[in-house]
C-alpha cells in the first residue's frame, strides 16, 4: 500500500491550510465563544470543503475519502470550530450544506455539538439541554436518550480521527518549537533528556496514528477505522498533555493554544466510535471465526 501523497493531494492539503491560515484566528474566535462565523462557513463551502466527495455533475469536486481525510486533518490542526463533519456528510441531501449556506448538526450519542447554531438537525433533539463545555469553541447540548447514527458512524469516526491527527501534529510542532526557544539554566530546554523524551514520544504517536488514519481512508474497513480512531484519540490527548508539560505553566494561559487542543481532543473522544466502541469492534473482528 502506498502512503506517498500525490501532487494533487499535497496541493489540496496546502490549499486548505493556506485558507485557514488567512481566514481563521483561534484567538479571535475566543472573543465570541459559541458563535459560528457564517462568512467563513460559506467560504469553506465555496472552496469545496463540504462537497469534496460530491460528483462534479452535482457541484462537487469528485474526490475520495483519502482527500477528505487530508482536509479534515488540516481543520483539526487549525482548531477550526463548527459541525464540520455533520455538514460534510449532509452535502448530498441537505440543500445549502454543500456550499456552506446551511449549517447541519447531528445527534451523536447523548451529546450534540453546535445545536443552537444549526439550520438542520439530523436525529431527535427534543428535550436537549445546554451543557457547559470544557472546550469554549464547541458548545454542547445533552439529549435525554442516546442516539445511533445510521449508515455514517464509521465515516464520523474516521473524520474525527483525522481531526485528532491534525491536532496531535500541531501540538507536536508547538512542543518542538518551545523546546528549541525556551531557555533554562543558560540553554534551550530541548537539551534536557526529559523534554527530548516527551517530544520523541509525541512524534512517534503522531506518525503511527497518521499511518493508521491514511490506511483506513484507503481501505474504508470498519476495523481499520476503529484502530485509527484509537490511535488518533491517544495521539491527540496524550500529545496535548505532553505539550503542556513542555510548556509548563504558560501552556494553560489564554495566550497559548496548547490547552485548547487538549480540550477539543477531550470533546472529540465522546463522538461516535469512541474508545469503548472502537475496542469492542476490534474485539469482535479478532474473534470472528474463532471457536
Amino acid at each position: 500500500m502506498r502512503f506517498r501523497l500525490t501532487d494533487d493531494q499535497r496541493a489540496l492539503r496546502d490549499g486548505v491550510r493556506g485558507l485557514l491560515a488567512r481566514r481563521f484566528d483561534v484567538r479571535a474566535a475566543l472573543d465570541r465563544p459559541g458563535h459560528l462565523d457564517r462568512t467563513l462557513w460559506r467560504e469553506l463551502g465555496a472552496a469545496g470543503f463540504f462537497a469534496l466527495r460530491l460528483p462534479e455533475e452535482r457541484g462537487g469536486t469528485g474526490l475520495g475519502l483519502p482527500e477528505t481525510v487530508l482536509a479534515f486533518e488540516e481543520a483539526g490542526r487549525a482548531l477550526l470550530p463548527g459541525p464540520l463533519i455533520a455538514t460534510h456528510l449532509a452535502a448530498a441531501t441537505v440543500p445549502g450544506a454543500a456550499d456552506g449556506s446551511a449549517v447541519v448538526a447531528h445527534v451523536d450519542g447523548r451529546l450534540v455539538e453546535w445545536l443552537a447554531e444549526a439550520d438542520v438537525v439530523h436525529g431527535e433533539a427534543a428535550g436537549a439541554v445546554p451543557l457547559r463545555s470544557v472546550d469554549p469553541l464547541t458548545p454542547l447540548h445533552e439529549v435525554p436518550e442516546a442516539a445511533v447514527l445510521e449508515g455514517v458512524a464509521h465515516e464520523v469516526s474516521l473524520l474525527t480521527a483525522a481531526e485528532q491527527l491534525g491536532s496531535a501534529a500541531r501540538t507536536c510542532e508547538l512542543a518542538a518549537e518551545h523546546a528549541r526557544t525556551r531557555e533554562q539554566f543558560g540553554r534551550p530546554i530541548g537539551a534536557f533528556q526529559a523534554v527530548q523524551h516527551l517530544c520523541a514520544g509525541m512524534l512517534v504517536r503522531v506518525e503511527v496514528a497518521r499511518a493508521a488514519v491514511y490506511a483506513a481512508a484507503v481501505t474504508g474497513d470498519p476495523a481499520d477505522i476503529a484502530a485509527a480512531r484509537l490511535l488518533a484519540d491517544e495521539a491527540a490527548v496524550r500529545g496535548a498533555r505532553d505539550c503542556l508539560q513542555v510548556h509548563g505553566g504558560m501552556g494553560f494561559t489564554w495566550e497559548a493554544e496548547v490547552h485548547l487542543h487538549l480540550k477539543r481532543a477531550w470533546v472529540r473522544t465522546h463522538r461516535t466510535g469512541d474508545v469503548t466502541e472502537s475496542m469492542e469492534l476490534l474485539a469482535r473482528n479478532l474473534l470472528t471465526g474463532v471457536d
